[in-house]
């Protein structure tokens, strides 16, 4: 028998709605990368300061983090499908804000700022939604394939979105970046505009509907407390896309389209991982599966600093990108399937702001760093790091090394 297995894409073929949904998340997803890229690249060409690329992070963090927690709440008690639309307006607002500054060419870190932490927050608002619609539009054994489904799509616009960005760039500046951005964006509403509506567990006057629910549900919970942790260890200490430009300029030529070879060979593991996902979601030790991937990641990335060829260094980050997209898929199930639908909302705001926020902190981390080391010596610090502190959370989180998915799991 076969021990790898391809991506699962019965959701796709056998549900609509799941369809509809995909597309319109799918271009999200690509307008962020071609956010994200533009955004980086600017202010490395109005500062060249990885200081200043890594506050790009600390700064995207705030309202990831606050927005996230309220999106959280909302998606317990409000209409879904009206949060996501909603999100989604605001993202192509400040995608024409974006573009603006870029064509009156400001040149104020300040303003980019501003604005990229505006549409982080309009964006938070409506990604627990959006994760929370997964198990309300399919059946509890596609769950899993849905969620390898949906990073599939976020890991083609990370392998896609970055060269695309570099070779737009390149030709008609940042502008065009934002552009595309706002264009990706608007193509969404039709997929998001096609969901259905769906009833809440509750309302926000209701004792679980205050805001700090998730994280009390999540503490309580050892896999899932487990999980995130491991993420967030992962995310914040090891974290490598702030050092990217100063890396860029001392083993290549600096050159944008270079810049986006960085970011895209994380995102060519990530493909790869996400082709063979079947074998990932199938697997019934999702906690111990995404402990692994961590550790893989952090040892990835530990020799990509240490390494002085550029090219085998983008080989270590695509070990690495194929290594994040196993953690994330892990920690997606593990999370879905340990909380109850009333609670998802919230809990998954908690995810949310790991897996957004905390790369986003852990990107000024390793900025900060570099002030005082070199960028590559930056990098392979930070995955010795992330190495030890997930080592201490398996020995301190049985309950994740456990964790099995199938078989019921007790929910708080």
């Amino acid at each position: 028998m076969n021990p790898f297995r391809l991506l699962d894409i019965g959701p796709l073929r056998g549900d609509p709605t799941f369809r509809r949904f995909w597309t319109g998340t799918s271009l999200q997803a690509l307008a962020g990368q071609l956010s994200a890229f533009a955004v980086l690249y600017q202010m490395w060409e109005m500062t060249h300061s990885s200081l200043m690329t890594g506050m790009v992070g600390l700064t995207l963090a705030v309202p990831m983090v606050a927005f996230g927690l309220w999106g959280g709440l909302l998606a317990d008690t409000r209409e879904k499908r009206g949060l996501i639309l909603l999100a989604n307006v605001g993202a192509v607002f400040f995608a024409l804000c974006l573009l603006l500054q870029a064509l009156m060419e400001f040149n104020s870190p300040a303003l980019l700022l501003g604005l990229a932490a505006a549409q982080a927050g309009s964006i938070a608002i409506g990604v627990p939604s959006r994760k929370a619609m997964i198990p309300d539009l399919l059946p509890r054994e596609k769950v899993s394939a849905g969620i390898a489904l949906s990073y599939a799509s976020f890991q083609a616009a990370m392998l896609g979105g970055p060269a695309l960005a570099g070779i737009v760039s390149a030709i008609w500046g940042v502008a065009g970046c934002y552009a595309a951005e706002t264009i990706a964006f608007l193509l969404a509403f039709r997929g998001l505009a096609a969901l259905p509506s769906k009833q809440t567990h509750g309302s926000g006057d209701d004792k679980k509907g205050r805001l700090m629910a998730g994280f009390r549900a999540i503490w309580k919970q050892p896999p899932l407390r487990g999980s995130l942790l491991t993420d967030l260890a992962a995310m914040m200490l090891a974290m490598p896309i702030a050092l990217f430009p100063a890396l860029n300029e001392a083993r290549f030529d600096g050159t944008p389209e270079t810049l986006g070879l960085f970011l895209s060979a994380m995102a060519a593991g990530g493909i790869t991982a996400t082709l063979l996902s079947g074998t990932i979601t199938s697997h019934p030790r999702q906690g111990a599966l995404q402990l692994g991937a961590a550790l893989t990641w952090g040892l990835s990335l530990a020799v990509a600093g240490l390494t002085g060829s550029g090219w085998v260094m983008l080989a270590c980050l695509a070990l690495a990108g194929a290594a994040d997209t196993v953690a994330v898929m892990t920690r997606g199930t593990v999370v879905q399937l340990s909380c109850k639908p009333e609670m998802r909302g919230r809990v998954l705001a908690a995810e949310q702001i790991v897996g957004a926020a905390a790369p986003q902190i852990g990107n000024f981390r390793a900025g900060l760093m570099a002030t005082a080391l070199p960028p590559g010596a930056a990098l392979a610090c930070g995955g010795a790091l992330c190495i030890f502190a997930v080592a201490a959370i398996a020995f301190s989180h049985l309950g994740l090394v456990r964790f099995r998915t199938t078989e019921p799991s007790s929910v708080t």
